[in-house]
């Protein structure tokens, strides 16, 4: 079941961010709408420090694998085009608590309960592409934290 996001606050997770810069991925049509939406005010999103830095990495991975010259410099421009779209949300200790408190709960990586400590304290969804497969035994948890995924919204 999709659930529009108009009027929406979200908190990206890596794998949504990437998604957009990968030209054939599955929702990249939802990302780069998401972005669109995200200009005309018509929804928010954020990121953490660390989303930001992961988002680094796993973009200058993915520039080196398509040999695109620079890739270094590809991501860097990514995170600042992103920068122009996206609210970066600092992570407090109350945050860095919370997610260490998640991780313990959850058995998630760590990022991700970051992403979902962030959207917490803000009121907002913690948006992430797809379940992955430590998500699965606790799914019914992540839904009661708002947790959502690509292929369960529109926009």
């Amino acid at each position: 079941m999709e659930k529009s996001l108009k009027g929406e606050k979200l908190v990206l997770d890596t794998s949504v961010l990437v998604e957009y810069i990968v030209k054939r991925a599955p929702y990249r049509f939802k990302v780069e709408k998401l972005f669109k939406e995200a200009i005309k005010g018509e929804v928010e999103l954020y990121v953490n420090p660390i989303t930001l830095s992961e988002t680094l990495y796993v973009a200058s991975r993915i520039y080196e694998a398509a040999s695109v010259p620079n890739p270094n410099e590809e991501a860097l421009n990514y995170i600042t085009w992103l920068k122009g779209r996206i609210n970066i949300i600092e992570i407090t200790e109350e945050v860095a608590v919370k997610a260490g408190e998640l991780k313990k709960t959850l058995h998630i990586a760590l990022p991700d309960c970051y992403v979902i400590a962030v959207a917490e304290k803000i009121n907002a969804i913690p948006l992430f592409k797809r379940i992955e497969k430590e998500m699965k035994p606790i799914l019914n948890k992540l839904k009661e934290l708002k947790v959502k995924f690509l292929d369960q919204i529109q926009i």
